[in-house]
């Protein structure tokens, strides 16, 4: 905070985070909020249908404002989260994975590019590994390969020795920690209800670049990241669901011959090697999730966006 500064002239970030499950993992989150040292925040819990309601276990760990909003169903990542935008009063938007540990600083880091730059519309903390705090798991985004529908976190699994401590633009947010504008949602709208799990923070970062916005990788903040523990590492909802999503996200966001190619790709190549690998591993759930997972894609129309990506626009 500046000198002089007044606390209720400062910009109130709704931080949002989504419980499954997790009581215990979700109280962890909150306990480390307790280091954040920028002063004017509020903290809204989603609870996802879980078989148990939170509310009471939160309630007892005292943490400073905290809204518990409890949804009768499980609403998805996307659901879950625009859920709590609708409870939040903040001038930006902070969706944080529930499986992740905080630093003192990061709220501070996160909002300094916004004052810099007006087209930013989203940052994101580098992220590191909570069971191995010195290897990254997020430091940026590549570009999308528009042929087969890939795409991966710069530095992932590396050592961090500095290598990227340089901040700027990247071309997706990452779903566990995303800082994002007000102005993002009033010109880009919110996450897309439709993916429910996974790939909906890469539409999301699409439209949101399409609408103006940069994203940006602020690499002065940082967060610990428990991967994977609200799935697992492995099973057939996780296998439905990237599948089903993989598709679903190339049939929103590329068009013409790029998108054709990656047909071509995965379905003559990435498809066929995943269900001889479930074969013969006889892993018959995760055969049947692949089914389910194309059958939901030839019954549902893709509702593209009137400006697609363009092979330039992932480009660069």
């Amino acid at each position: 905070m500046a000198e002089g500064e007044r606390i209720d002239t400062m910009p109130l970030i709704s931080l949002i985070t989504i419980n499954y499950n997790q009581a215990m993992v979700t109280c962890d989150l909150l306990e480390s909020t307790r280091t954040l040292t920028y002063p004017r925040y509020e903290i809204i819990v989603v609870d996802n249908g879980s078989r148990e309601d939170p509310t009471e276990l939160i309630r007892r760990g005292n943490y400073p404002n905290v809204t518990v909003v409890v949804s009768p169903e499980n609403l998805g990542f996307s659901g879950g989260n625009n859920l709590g935008i609708q409870y939040a009063q903040g001038d930006y938007y902070f969706l944080l994975n529930n499986d992740t540990i905080v630093t003192p600083n990061l709220l501070e880091q996160l909002l300094a590019p916004f004052y810099q730059d007006s087209t930013i519309g989203v940052t994101c903390p580098k992220i590191r590994y909570f069971d191995e705090p010195t290897i990254i798991q997020y430091a940026g985004y590549h570009p999308l390969n528009q042929y087969t529908g890939q795409t991966w976190a710069v530095g992932l699994k590396e050592p961090d020795q500095g290598q990227y401590d340089l901040p700027g633009p990247t071309f997706f947010a990452h779903g566990a920690a995303m800082l994002v504008s007000r102005a993002v949602l009033e010109r880009a709208g919110s996450l897309d209800d439709s993916f429910f799990l996974y790939y909906e923070e890469l539409d999301w970062s699409a439209r949101i670049r399409r609408a103006g916005f940069q994203i940006y990788y602020q690499a002065e903040a940082l967060i610990y990241h428990r991967e994977s523990m609200s799935v697992g590492k492995a099973n057939a909802l996780k296998v439905y669901y990237h599948t089903r999503n993989r598709l679903w996200f190339m049939r929103r966001n590329v068009v013409g011959l790029p998108l054709r190619i990656f047909y071509l790709y995965y379905f003559g190549l990435a498809l066929p090697k995943a269900l001889i690998q479930y074969t013969l591993h006889w892993q018959p759930t995760y055969l049947k999730a692949v089914k389910d997972a194309i059958v939901w894609n030839l019954t549902h129309t893709s509702k593209q966006p009137a400006s697609a990506v363009s092979p330039v626009e992932m480009a660069v």
